[in-house]
């Protein structure tokens, strides 16, 4: 972790799967250096954001790779050995919104207080977690098509655009404004998510 994940503390922390092979396995950067950092760089840009404003980290750290050397999805083993390195980050970053980019990040994140969401019945929906705003996002990955259209995440980042625009824009951290607020309502009344166990 350094200087080019983002700045601490920030608003906005946004959880990876784990580095790519020609990413961040060669240079140091979640989403950079490949098609996936590219993508991700197009959807900043739908929510308004620059990469400057949010802290970009993986569920991951290691650089998970098949017997033929390519990027696979990372093991329960490697997440849970990653689990408590991802908690520390959050409580460093401080931020106010989190998400999670793909079902694997969204797993590790419900390891580290349980949230009962599945990627595809809660995606872009925000919801109150561990005294943040959690949103789930598809991983910009080109595979992430299969599932979702390109169009549809591009909107679902748009969404974010709105979330910031609730308090005041995407630059302040949690320190400035608490889950409870950016979701226009305390947990468990009018204009919150509750959160729902499904698929992830």
């Amino acid at each position: 972790m350094g200087a080019g994940n983002g700045p601490v503390p920030a608003r906005w922390l946004l959880v990876g799967e784990a580095p790519g092979r020609y990413g961040a396995g060669r240079t140091g950067i979640p989403f950079s250096g490949d098609e996936a950092g590219r993508r991700f760089e197009q959807l900043l840009r739908e929510a308004g954001l620059q990469r400057g404003e949010a802290f970009v980290t993986n569920a991951v750290l290691c650089l998970p790779l098949d017997g033929a050397g390519r990027n696979r999805r990372p093991s329960a083993t490697e997440t849970r050995a990653c689990s408590d390195f991802l908690g520390r980050t959050i409580d460093l970053v401080r931020p106010a919104i989190v998400v999670a980019l793909g079902a694997v990040a969204l797993r590790a994140l419900g390891r580290l207080e349980p949230h009962g969401l599945g990627l595809r019945d809660a995606v872009a929906a925000p919801v109150a977690w561990r005294g943040r705003v959690l949103v789930a996002l598809y991983h910009p990955g080109r595979q992430s098509e299969l599932h979702r259209t390109w169009a549809a995440q591009a909107a679902d980042w748009r969404s974010l655009r709105r979330l910031a625009a609730r308090n005041g824009g995407a630059g302040h951290s949690e320190r400035d404004t608490g889950a409870e607020s950016l979701m226009g309502a305390p947990a468990g009344q009018a204009g919150a998510i509750t959160p729902k166990r499904g698929r992830q």
